[in-house]
């Protein structure tokens, strides 16, 4: 069990840190927390995964709770159960992009209001630990309910095609599969890996890994399509390539989401710190107000909830709705971009080319002997730019940014940094990387 207790999600190996009688444990420690009386449980395709819903169950029951049994399913969708069924919180098993050993549970309040760390997942670990579970003279019960009709009518009603569109999926045999079926009769799809496959036979399903990109954009490129799609495992993220198969930055896929949704409404719009100036400067050429949000999909839930936000994009490829909560919900991301497209009559190159405005450096990660001493070291060194310490160090000047945060696991320092030209960005990483490893 050690270890398994994370800052978003538990995650462990099944059959090692992770056992059905673990699982059973943690689904009494989640009542015995919340007090909850009524749980939506999905699950992903995972060999194991039917295994842990029952033992989950078990211990949801016993507590004197009742389950709502929503099957297979994405995540999205999971939280989409969350709401709609107006449940008191839900778990969705799965462990997302990671490989097939592994297995997972994402924990949510009422209205998908997702527990981290430091708002529940370590005092169910304490809870656990100590079998310290609450009396319930009851068992509760299971119900099996199908939100996927519900889900998919909910999520077509931002649909705004001007013409037909044609893309390709990339599922990686994993949860996409189902997220994609709201889809279906609206866009032309040609599917690749489609066949449910939770020990992942082709390629890790990780948008963010460029490599695993690859048949995408072979197919692409083959083919007349319009763009095509990457889900990760559990669906709660998507990447983009256009229609010559080159990776668009989920940054750019940010900025052109929202000015989708400023087309109809106006409003907040968060973008991950680590985005692009360029996603802050399309949200107000939109009429939108653009906010900078932490990274962390618990963080973003909710300052999007604090401000009603209507959209926020984060770097790794989530995109929050305030239609689904304000959560992911990968099949309304692809839906908003070919709205764009069809909309404004032009490629999705031609649509990312003009926001593509300055040179990032992606994100670099240098192991350090001490994290916190080196964050220190770079507000003495940059103390006369702009410094916005929303998540770690960021630093503003005229012509570039950067943003240096720490691992929540690891001792790691993640650079983030943008210029105006690839000299300036070449000089100033080096810069900023040199000053990082002397610490």
């Amino acid at each position: 069990m050690a270890g398994i207790f994370k800052a978003y999600d538990i995650r462990g190996i099944y059959g090692d840190t992770l056992t059905d009688s673990v699982a059973r444990d943690i689904g009494r420690a989640f009542v015995t927390f919340l007090n909850c009386r009524k749980v939506v449980i999905g699950y992903d395709m995972r060999p194991h995964s039917k295994g842990l819903f029952e033992a989950l169950c078990d211990g949801i029951t016993t507590q004197g709770a009742d389950v709502i049994d929503i099957g297979l399913c994405s995540t999205p969708m999971s939280y989409f159960g969350n709401g709609s069924l107006n449940a008191d919180a839900s778990i969705m098993i799965t462990a997302s992009h990671n490989t097939g050993e592994w297995n997972g549970f994402k924990l949510c309040r009422e209205k998908a209001i997702p527990i981290s760390g430091s708002t529940g997942i370590q005092e169910i670990e304490r809870i656990v630990a100590n079998k310290a579970f609450a009396s319930a003279p009851e068992r509760g019960r299971t119900t099996r309910v199908d939100v996927m009709k519900e889900y998919a009518a909910h999520v077509r009603k931002v649909a705004d095609l001007k013409r037909p569109v044609r893309i390709a999926v990339d599922f990686a045999n994993a949860m996409g599969i189902l997220e994609a079926r709201c889809l279906e009769g609206v866009i032309e799809m040609t599917r690749i890996y489609d066949v449910l496959d939770g020990n992942f036979p082709n390629h890790e399903a990780n948008p963010l890994k460029v490599e695993t990109l690859a048949k995408l954009q072979e197919t692409v490129r083959a083919g007349n399509y319009d763009f095509g799609v990457a889900f990760d495992g559990d669906a709660d993220r998507a990447g983009f390539v256009d229609e010559n198969g080159a990776v668009v930055p989920m940054d750019m896929i940010t900025a052109l989401i929202a000015s989708s949704l400023l087309e109809r409404n106006k409003g907040v719009i968060f973008y991950d710190l680590r985005s692009s100036w360029s996603v802050k400067e399309v949200i107000e050429e939109c009429g939108g107000t653009p906010m900078m949000s932490r990274v962390g999909h618990a963080f973003i839930k909710q300052q999007m909830r604090d401000s009603h936000a209507l959209f926020a994009g984060e770097l790794s490829g989530h995109y929050y709705f305030q239609e689904n909560f304000f959560t992911e919900s990968s099949a309304m991301a692809v839906l908003h971009v070919a709205n764009a497209v069809t909309r404004k009559g032009k490629r999705l190159s031609e649509l990312v080319k003009p926001i593509q405005r300055y040179t990032a450096s992606g994100e670099i990660n240098s192991e350090v002997h001490d994290p916190g001493a080196v964050l220190n070291t770079i507000r003495r060194q940059y103390k006369d730019g702009r410094l916005i310490e929303l998540d770690g160090v960021t630093v503003e000047y005229r012509d570039w940014w950067f943003n240096v945060r720490c691992s929540n696991t690891e001792p790691l320092v993640r650079l983030n940094l943008e210029a105006r030209n690839a000299s300036l960005m070449k000089t100033k990483r080096d810069e900023l990387l040199n000053l990082i490893r002397a610490g």
